[in-house]
């Protein structure tokens, strides 16, 4: 086997999960490799026996990613949209979801016992590091996921094995934990409107709003010159008709 195709099956299928911090933080780096708990006693009998290393196609298990894994999660808003350019802000990120399938059926002689030994171990260093608040680092061809937190691990093996329990399907979730990536996502209309700023330039009339606007403003001044024209002569008629009473009156009675 070339050395390259060695580190490519180490990293991405033998030990492609790195616990951080949790039960890691004694250990410089605060990071362990996940083949430490699965391979930890083999380690230790094949070097007490003289049998060296293993060859990586016999370590306990084996790792792959599963279909389905996100590289980009996005939600949009289920209200009606201006424009397109509104509806391309209105989009905001998501965590980000990543399962891994482990495989690992009883090898040789005592495989069964050393099964149980092992994943009975496993299981109980995983939870401790989950209860810690431990996050993982998982390492796939296509990108490297940070600061993970695990959902479940539960038992995917096929119908056709012979053997049971064979595979392990563990699902990962990388949130968005830190302020900068909360941060991220507010979009520019977001943080716009959260800044107090307009979102666009704001509508001009038309020559046609502007021709009627300035008709009624004109029509509007003629009506209201008209009606005082017209309260004046009125007022001027009535004020002359009583005087002219007046006078009638006072003559009529010598006043």
């Amino acid at each position: 086997m070339s050395f390259g195709r060695q580190i490519f099956q180490l990293g991405f299928q033998i030990s492609p999960i790195i616990l951080t911090n949790g039960i890691a933080s004694d250990i410089p780096g605060q990071m362990l490799p996940i083949v430490a708990l699965t391979e930890g006693s083999s380690f230790a009998l094949g070097l007490l026996s003289g049998d060296g290393v293993p060859s990586l196609d016999e370590f306990f298990a084996h790792f792959r990613v599963l279909p389905g894994t996100n590289l980009q999660s996005n939600q949009i808003g289920n209200y009606p949209f201006a424009n397109q350019q509104v509806a391309a802000n209105g989009i905001i990120d998501q965590p980000l979801n990543v399962s891994v399938m482990m495989t690992c059926p009883a090898r040789g002689r005592g495989g069964y016992v050393s099964k149980l030994a092992t994943m009975t171990a496993l299981t109980k260093a995983l939870s401790l590091h989950n209860n810690s608040g431990g996050t993982y680092t998982i390492a796939t061809p296509a990108y490297i996921y940070t600061d993970c937190i695990m959902l479940g691990m539960r038992d995917a093996s096929p119908g056709t094995s012979h053997q049971v329990q064979t595979d392990w399907q563990m699902d990962f979730v990388q949130p968005l934990v830190s302020l900068d990536q909360a941060q991220q996502v507010y979009n520019s209309l977001m943080q716009k409107i959260s800044s107090g700023l307009p979102t666009g330039s704001a509508p001009s009339n038309s020559g046609l709003a502007s021709t009627v606007g300035s008709n009624l403003t004109t029509a509007a001044g003629n009506v209201v010159n008209s009606a005082s024209n017209l309260i004046g002569s009125v007022a001027s008629g009535v004020s002359s008709s009583v005087s002219s009473a007046v006078s009638s009156v006072s003559s009529k009675f010598g006043l």
